[in-house]
């Protein structure tokens, strides 16, 4: 391992309700491109915004020897903000432009440093994503989510820093931009930690840190690497509890049974025996007793404490469960039919659809940042008016977008989870939120003091768990913010649905895990329906 960039010592943090996030950490990051992944909810970026100076520990230390810049996974400009404040450049672009109008600041000077070329660096890469029409001065506003988070990313890519943190680098990008970010992160020659779901990117990285309540560990290879290693952690780990359950039982017998003996050995001792000699017998036994029962109390709590840490390592490892969803047989059933629709506020080829889908139809669409996928979604499920042209869509459609715009963020996920389905008791829809990984206190919370992951939980309970049941889904983005098991979890109930079923990703692994039969591609040509 080369000489550490930032370290860890004994980190600990502390949410302002008291509960302890994560305790005692200690690692250290080098040059190494690490992958940082962990269950919603886990601290994740909490402990990059430690890593990167923005938080402080609650407990221990966190050590820097450079320069470290952080980017956000939700990219969220101020109101007057523009290209080059998303980018973080908008100080060395001023600085810049008073320098050569002629002033002599020192500070200017020091903030550009040696960027004498800046501006011509960032228009380079701006275009090199395929954003030649911004400028420097184009209001933020009017970027769309992937852009913003190309912008951020180009900036963040331009910075001459020691370390760099990316939290949800790819969660807005589309396919192009996706495999554009892994080839420059693979060329990046610093320090850099990316926080992730995405299977594609992480198996870019050198190695895997799993953050969870047993701590940090280290899995020195890339994704594909970690995902065998804890196939044959959780394997041992649960061997190991059922092992360990069988000696406390075991042991537990043993000592009944010594127990038994040794009241029968001094019932018939006592019988024939003179009264000193007893009395200095028991006084002997009595501290033997008591030396016995420290050492089996020391042994029963040493037992106890490996079925616990084995159990916790279970618990940690159990997969995230979905319930599949029943819906009615529509068969051939057309639930949507759009007649020569113009889109709302698309230019271009992809203004114009014709589109039929049946009930058992199941389709994934494609295609770059603002060709008009999510708004398409939003047409669909009646939120859009087309310009011109019909639409007619089955009612039993849900529709679950990238903002989770209908989770109330005052209400708890538990109330908006009933709300959806009056038919299920509390009892039921506490138990399938908590193995969607909403424990007793999150279904409590409201959905706005959620982390991203856990917020995106609680809308597809929703979604999935309503009555009716749809017989259309609806899904932009849908793997977005999940951790990989809940990823997984999903692709799994997504595989049992028999309904009619239209998603919008850029995520390879997840869209192929899904056993689609049909792509909507959105390019030059306009839409085009393909086979898988």
């Amino acid at each position: 391992m080369t000489n550490p960039i930032l370290a860890l010592e004994g980190a600990s943090y502390v949410l302002p309700d008291g509960t302890t996030l994560f305790s005692d950490l200690s690692a250290q990051f080098d040059q190494r491109h690490t992958g940082l992944v962990g269950r919603n909810g886990a601290g994740k970026t909490v402990l990059a915004r430690i890593l990167a100076g923005q938080l402080q520990p609650s407990a221990g230390r966190c050590v820097r020897m450079g320069s470290v810049h952080y980017l956000a996974q939700q990219v969220t400009p101020a109101v007057d903000s523009t290209v080059a404040g998303i980018a973080c450049l908008q100080g060395t672009l001023d600085a810049l432009e008073r320098i050569e109008a002629g002033g002599t600041d020192p500070v200017d000077f020091d903030t550009v440093n040696d960027q004498w070329d800046i501006r011509q660096r960032f228009k380079q890469e701006l275009d090199r994503y395929g954003l030649a029409h911004l400028e420097a001065s184009t209001p933020a506003h009017m970027l769309s989510g992937g852009e913003s988070m190309c912008v951020g990313l180009t900036g963040a890519l331009l910075r001459d820093v020691d370390y760099l943190i990316l939290d949800e680098p790819s969660n807005h990008l589309d396919r192009p931009h996706r495999h554009a970010l892994i080839e420059q992160l693979r060329r990046w020659p610093n320090g850099l930690l990316v926080i992730s779901h995405d299977r594609q990117l992480l198996d870019s990285t050198d190695r895997i840190l799993e953050l969870s309540s047993l701590g940090l560990r280290s899995y020195g290879g890339n994704y594909t690497f970690y995902a065998h290693c804890k196939t044959q952690e959780r394997q041992s780990a649960e061997q190991q509890l059922e092992r360990r359950r069988q000696e406390q039982g075991m042991r537990d017998q043993q000592e009944r049974q010594e127990r038994r003996m040794a009241r029968g050995n001094r019932h018939g001792k006592e019988a024939n025996q003179a009264r000193i000699l007893l009395d200095r017998q028991k006084e002997r036994s009595e501290h033997a007793t008591g030396k016995l029962r420290q050492q089996h109390a020391a042994a029963r709590e040493q037992l106890n404490q490996r079925v616990r840490d084995a159990a916790q390592q279970v618990e940690d490892d159990a997969p995230i469960t979905v319930h599949s969803v029943p819906v009615e047989q529509v068969a051939q059933r057309r639930v949507v039919e759009l007649d020569q629709v113009v889109l709302p506020f698309v230019s271009g080829a992809t203004r114009s659809i014709s589109l039929v889908l049946t009930g058992q139809q199941r389709v994934g669409v494609l295609g770059r940042n603002g060709c008009g996928k999510s708004t398409l979604l939003k047409l669909v499920a009646g939120m859009l008016q087309p310009v011109r042209g019909s639409c007619k869509v089955s009612p039993a459609c849900m529709y679950l977008d990238q903002q989770l715009a209908h989770l109330d963020p005052q209400c708890s996920v538990l109330e908006q989870a009933q709300a959806a389905n009056t038919n299920a008791n509390e009892t039921d829809m506490r138990m399938r939120l908590a193995q969607l990984g909403l424990d007793a206190k999150k279904v409590m919370t409201p959905s706005g003091l959620l982390s991203g992951g856990e917020r995106l939980k609680a809308a597809l309970a929703c979604v999935l768990y309503a009555s009716p049941p749809p017989q259309l889904l609806l899904l932009d983005e849908p793997s977005n913010h999940l951790d990989l098991s809940s990823s997984q979890a999903l692709e799994t109930m997504l595989r049992s649905y028999r309904g009619a079923l239209v998603v919008v990703s850029h995520d390879d692994a997840f869209l192929n895990a899904l056993g689609l039969r049909e792509r909507l591609a959105a390019g030059d040509w306009g839409w085009r329906m393909e086979l898988w």
